[in-house]
């Protein structure tokens, strides 16, 4: 991979995460009713920031989980023989909840479709919102994401990075060169 370009620093990502708080807030009227599942591995960092950054502004804390959709792949085949399957952390109900479905990259819409079986498997949430720092294009599915932090679009020979400082080390985006 050859880098190419910062598309967002620390600071207008902070300021993506908080319009992507307020847009979740305001969306829903309030946050009571509301839960996060971060898609491993790259959502669950922004799923902890959004609930954050949500707790910062209404005062109240957000249900957070993590999903891992391995099982759900439609390319399951192709991955591996034996898939590496890490665990689903979701210790509270989604029934009746408005599930706000985190990761960091949307592109062809496969892993969302993927995410999607995986939460309805779990309950009957009375919604489910899609929430990406990064929209690249490309859909390969009719999804498309409720809360976009910035749209970037992309060929299909670049690759986008959201890096978070709980991981990388930093918080920005980046975009590379396959």
């Amino acid at each position: 991979m050859k880098f190419k370009s910062e598309i967002l620093d620390e600071t207008t990502m902070a300021r993506s995460i908080t319009r992507i708080a307020h847009q979740i807030i305001e969306k829903n009227d309030n946050v009571d009713n509301l839960c996060i599942v971060g898609i491993k591995t790259r959502g669950v960092p922004f799923g902890k920031v959004i609930a954050k950054a949500i707790e910062k502004i209404e005062g109240k804390n957000v249900n957070v989980g993590t999903l891992d959709i391995t099982l759900y792949r439609d390319d399951l085949s192709t991955v591996a023989d034996y898939p590496i399957v890490n665990n689903t952390e979701i210790d509270f109900d989604v029934n009746n909840k408005v599930v706000i479905l985190v990761d960091d990259v949307i592109y062809t819409g496969r892993t969302v479709r993927s995410a999607l079986e995986a939460i309805i498997k779990l309950g009957r949430p009375s919604a489910i919102q899609l929430a990406v720092m990064v929209d690249r294009g490309h859909r390969e599915l009719p999804i498309r994401p409720d809360f976009v932090g910035k749209n970037v679009p992309t060929s299909h020979n670049e690759l986008i990075r959201v890096n978070f400082a709980e991981t990388d080390g930093k918080n920005n985006v980046e975009l590379f060169d396959k």
